[in-house]
C-alpha cells in the first residue's frame, strides 16, 4: 500500500490591525450620514461591520453624554433665601393649626409654634 502523505498546512495568525484615531473619526462620520448603509461604509473601507457599528454605538454614546454635561451645565441656581410673615394668633404668639376632619366630626388642635418639635412627634403618633 502507498503511504498517503499528509500535508499540514501551517497556517499563520492575522495580526490585529489597529486604526489611528483618525481613521476611526472619519469612518464613524461617514456610517454616521444620514441614509448611509453601515455596512457599504465598512465593505468601502475594509472592515467589520459589526465593528463599525459597535464603534459608531460609542461615539453615539459619547454624543448624547456630551450633550447631557452641556445641558447640566447651564446658569448654577443659586440659594435665595425667603422672609415668610408667621400668623400671630388673637394671643400675640403663633402657633400651628392641625384640623383633621372625619365625615361630620372636625378636631381642630391649636399647638404653640414654640413646641414644634413635640407637635410633630406628637402627630406622628396620632398618624399611625
Amino acid at each position: 500500500m502507498d503511504e498517503i502523505e499528509v500535508m499540514q498546512e501551517v497556517v499563520q495568525p492575522t495580526r490585529r490591525r489597529r486604526h489611528s484615531k483618525e481613521f476611526k473619526a472619519q469612518v464613524i462620520r461617514a456610517a454616521m450620514q444620514p441614509n448611509v448603509s453601515i455596512a457599504a461604509v465598512a465593505l468601502h473601507y475594509r472592515l467589520n461591520a459589526n465593528m463599525l457599528r459597535s464603534w459608531v454605538a460609542a461615539q453615539e454614546e459619547l454624543d448624547a453624554a456630551e450633550v447631557a454635561r452641556q445641558s447640566m451645565s447651564g446658569p448654577s441656581a443659586e440659594f435665595v433665601p425667603l422672609q415668610l410673615d408667621v400668623p400671630v394668633a388673637a394671643s400675640g404668639t403663633a402657633e400651628i393649626l392641625v384640623e383633621v376632619r372625619r365625615g361630620a366630626a372636625t378636631v381642630t388642635v391649636h399647638w404653640p409654634l414654640s413646641a414644634a418639635g413635640d407637635c410633630a412627634v406628637w402627630l406622628q403618633g396620632w398618624l399611625r
